[in-house]
């Protein structure tokens, strides 16, 4: 540790060598370096706030004096006497230093030696303290030992200032989200899915538009929401608003929606589809790109759905990795190819090797295929030869308005 601090020319210097995250999960493993290297028994931040300060982390021996969240009157205790200059920041023995000996907890804890230093934030704020001490008192403490305590306590306060951009950026973001669902956001538009061997309307996949300012793209809405902690609120809201005209779309044509893994796992679609006793016309869309941890988890969190009719769908099959892998654990009804593959399928070999081996591999385990972002009636031919089941794209239709689809069924 002490190498740490010589190494370190400034705070951002040494928040960069801890790592990232100190005011989280870095923290205690700072505290717990404190602790160890200054052999004393425990090591805590304080945070002020009046009436009280709040151990907000805590590195101790077992059964140790305190606890975390434990709320402490500020008047009680070292931490605000040491910020107002009535103690020392360092105390190697108390028994030594009058002040203290009026202070109950130096002979209930009891407190042999302790080290304490502010925590100033950019704004010249005293967040709280930074704080060490021992059952017994520690002779070998000194100056060089409280360098490295101010040092540390810098590190702390540069974090607590990224963190507070960091949450007012995220609060700004989240406002925005809410102010744009409270205007009417997302509108939802219908693409038609139509079987490309007579065009025939097979169903539709519902999608996001946000006509507000700042015009961003759907995908940069659902990112900012996913930042802002309202991804999944932004997302249950699109599915509740595709699933309301359900009942108003042509036939027994399908309807998808998209949904992330973690919004399946939350348990929070259960309400929103279960008004619906059939879920036949329904088509969960999980996208190539979302992350999955536990695909045991989230199968078993679809099972419901799917027992009552609800389709699963792989988004994006081709565009990386993780198709196969969502592919092969989670068995959907539905692969849908990448637009990447699609575009210039008719005159490239390589993207036609890889639609024929997808669609052959689909087609062995009983999936339907689905080719998306088709433009040209050279590439709908391809897909033909390469059979490929079905297809949507701007060639068979733009995404549509709610009366627009209602009809298209009797257009197509």
């Amino acid at each position: 540790m002490q190498a740490v601090i010589e190494q370190a020319s400034n705070s951002h210097h040494l928040a960069r060598l801890l790592g990232p995250g100190v005011c989280t999960e870095g923290t205690d493993r700072v505290l717990k370096a404190i602790r160890k290297h200054l052999a004393m028994d425990v090591a805590f931040v304080s945070h002020f706030e009046a009436p009280d300060r709040r151990i907000e982390y805590l590195d101790s021996v077992p059964d140790g004096p305190l606890r975390l969240d434990q709320r402490i009157p500020l008047e009680e205790g070292y931490c605000l006497k040491v910020v107002n200059g009535e103690l020392p920041e360092c105390i190697p023995d108390t028994s030594l230093v009058a002040a203290t000996q009026s202070i109950p907890a130096t002979r209930a804890i009891p407190i042999g030696s302790h080290l304490s230093v502010p925590v100033k934030l950019e704004d010249g704020q005293i967040y709280g303290t930074l704080c060490c001490f021992s059952y017994l008192p520690n002779p070998s403490l000194g100056e060089r030992d409280l360098q490295l305590m101010h040092a540390l306590a810098e590190v702390l306060a540069v974090r607590l200032d990224e963190s507070d951009v960091f949450r007012r950026m995220q609060q700004a973001q989240a406002d925005e989200i809410r102010t744009a669902m409270q205007q009417g956001a997302p509108r939802i538009v219908f693409q038609p899915i139509c079987y490309i061997a007579d065009q025939r309307l097979r169903g539709f996949e519902s999608l996001s538009r946000f006509d507000i300012e700042p015009r961003h793209t759907p995908d940069r809405w659902f990112d900012k929401a996913a930042r802002a902690g309202l991804g999944q609120e932004l997302e249950l809201l699109a599915i509740t608003k595709a699933l309301a005209a359900l009942n108003r779309l042509p036939g027994e044509c399908s309807l998808s929606v998209n949904c992330s893994p973690e919004l399946i796992l939350s348990g929070q679609l259960s309400p929103v589809l279960a008004p619906l006793s059939d879920l036949s016309r329904v088509v969960l869309e999980v996208t190539e790109h979302a992350a999955v941890h536990d695909y045991g988890a989230l199968a078993d969190a679809l099972a419901p759905y799917r027992q009552h009719g609800a389709r699963l769908a792989v988004d994006d099959a081709g565009a990386g990795y993780s198709s196969m892998r969502h592919i092969l654990n989670l068995a959907p009804e539905i692969i849908k190819l990448d637009m990447s593959i699609t575009h210039c399928i008719d005159t490239d070999d390589k993207r036609r090797a890889l639609a024929r081996g997808l669609t052959s591999f689909a087609h062995e385990i009983g999936s339907l295929v689905i080719a998306e972002g088709v433009e040209t009636f050279s590439e709908l031919e391809q897909l033909q030869r390469l059979s490929v089941d079905c297809a949507q794209g701007y060639l068979l239709s733009k995404p549509l308005e709610l009366a627009a689809a209602a009809g298209f069924g009797n257009s197509a």
